[in-house]
């Protein structure tokens, strides 16, 4: 792990007492995978935070992205009175957050009030559990987000007062790893690469993606929570940095209908826990390649492949992302493994120590420590049942109609996620009905609001 904008307590105590951190942002993820919490003046977070935690309220686990409190959650309601949690700081995630003026960050773990407890349904709490089950195997699990956005020149108010239609974006052609129009947008690119890298969150590069005005940054690898909180970070970190340019930019899975969808692709590999690979060994290669992936990879891969449907609902979480599944795009639709090959939901890459898998069905909407927890569930219980993958995919995916699809719609995902014996056994009760109600909660939303394209289609024609 690189130390670039990294702290501990010491070095934040004297940072805050010579002034040159005045500010500490303490945080948590929500469901949707947005960072709740306060920004706690420096001293006070030194007396009365740093020991004990925070308190926030409870709802923040059981709302909409309006942030209204939604009924029939079991975690907390109006009946309960909508209590406190207690947000503990996890002292390893504790950086510099560079894009702001004398700003630390730390996440915290939510905890009960009460019984002094992780709780269960907290998105990090999901993915620790699973991350235990790996280290109780001996594996030490390590993903990467690739995720892709739109840049627009417009502030977010703007966008907002235009109804989000007719929206400038930064670029009117295809920009897919185009050096000139990536120039032109390096004011605010070279900004968020400079400001997140030495915020603690390692960055690789950055270059245009397949549409006009879409762009990806690559951050570093990491082992499980703090590759999450890296994402989270990075996303915060990119609109603000956006916004302070008066431009915006989404990571909405499908933001219009002629424009690319946003993926979020999720690569993952295991290692030891002296970080030897478990992934690649010295077994048949596969054909074509230098690959010689071990049966723990081919288990992994074949409990991704059995539980992949199961598992969409965290992919894509929302109604809008199942608009990103469109054939020819190079997102996924349908469930195969293949080596080398962006017309599949996962493709194996690279050999060595650098063999890993990439799920490419999740989309930038997607909350990561939930897709991190599920990948891992599914891989472990491959592993755990050797589980046989098949043999890799070749050709087409996009024309292979005996594949199985991924889902059409967020209900479909639903219930595919809530009747699963599977995810049952791997989340516990508790947390598959907690997720399971905010997915149907979201839908439901959806589901009652009249809108544009249906009062284009029906207002003077039906």
């Amino acid at each position: 792990m690189s130390d670039r904008g990294r702290l501990d307590l010491d070095t934040l105590r004297r940072k805050i007492e010579d002034g040159s951190i005045e500010t500490v942002l303490t945080v948590f993820p929500d469901l949707y995978g947005c960072l709740m919490g306060k920004r706690i003046v420096g001293r006070f977070f030194l007396e009365e935070v740093a020991d004990g935690g925070m308190h926030a309220c409870d709802y923040l686990l059981a709302s909409d992205i309006e942030m209204e409190p939604t009924p029939g959650y079991t975690f907390t309601s109006w009946e309960t009175g909508y209590g406190d949690l207690r947000a503990v700081p996890d002292w390893s995630s504790l950086r510099e957050a560079a894009w702001l003026d004398r700003t630390a960050i730390v996440f915290c773990d939510a905890l009960e009030e009460e019984r002094d407890v992780p709780i269960a349904v907290a998105p990090r709490s999901i993915l620790k559990a699973q991350l235990e089950k790996a280290a109780g195997a001996g594996i030490v699990p390590h993903f990467a987000s690739e995720l892709e956005f739109f840049l627009f020149k417009e502030t977010y108010s703007g966008a907002r007062k235009k109804h989000y239609q007719d929206l400038e974006l930064s670029q009117s052609y295809n920009e897919d790893y185009h050096v000139l129009s990536g120039a032109f947008a390096e004011p605010v690119i070279g900004a968020i690469r400079r400001l997140v890298d030495a915020s603690g969150v390692p960055v690789e590069f950055s270059k245009g993606e397949a549409s006009a005005g879409q762009h990806e940054i690559n951050l570093r690898y990491a082992q499980g929570v703090e590759m999450a909180d890296r994402h989270v970070i990075y996303k915060l970190a990119a609109k603000e940095i956006a916004a302070a340019q008066d431009a915006s930019l989404s990571f909405m899975a499908k933001w219009h209908t002629d424009h690319a969808g946003n993926s979020l692709h999720v690569h993952m590999s295991f290692t030891d826990p002296e970080g030897a690979s478990l992934f690649s060994g010295d077994g048949e290669k596969i054909p074509g390649t230098e690959a010689r992936p071990t049966d723990t990879f081919r288990h992994a891969v074949g409990g991704l492949l059995e539980h992949a449907r199961e598992l969409s609902m965290l992919f894509a979480p929302n109604v809008n992302s199942y608009k990103r599944y469109v054939e020819d795009t190079f997102a996924p639709t349908r469930i195969a493994w293949s080596y080398d090959n962006r017309t599949v939901g996962f493709r194996v890459v690279g050999h060595g120590p650098s063999l890993r898998v990439e799920c490419r069905i999740p989309g930038g909407d997607a909350n990561p420590y939930l897709v991190y927890a599920g990948m891992l569930a599914a891989a472990l219980d491959g592993v755990e049942r050797k589980v046989d993958p098949g043999p890799l995919f070749e050709g087409n995916g996009y024309e292979a109609q005996d594949l199985p699809r991924v889902p059409h719609t967020l209900g479909e995902a639903i219930e595919a996620f809530a009747s699963s014996a599977f995810i049952r056994g791997a989340f516990g009760e508790e947390v598959v009905e907690h997720l399971a109600h905010f997915a149907r909660a979201e839908l439901a939303e959806y589901q009652r609001v009249v809108t544009d394209f249906e009062r284009a289609r029906f207002f003077e024609r039906i």
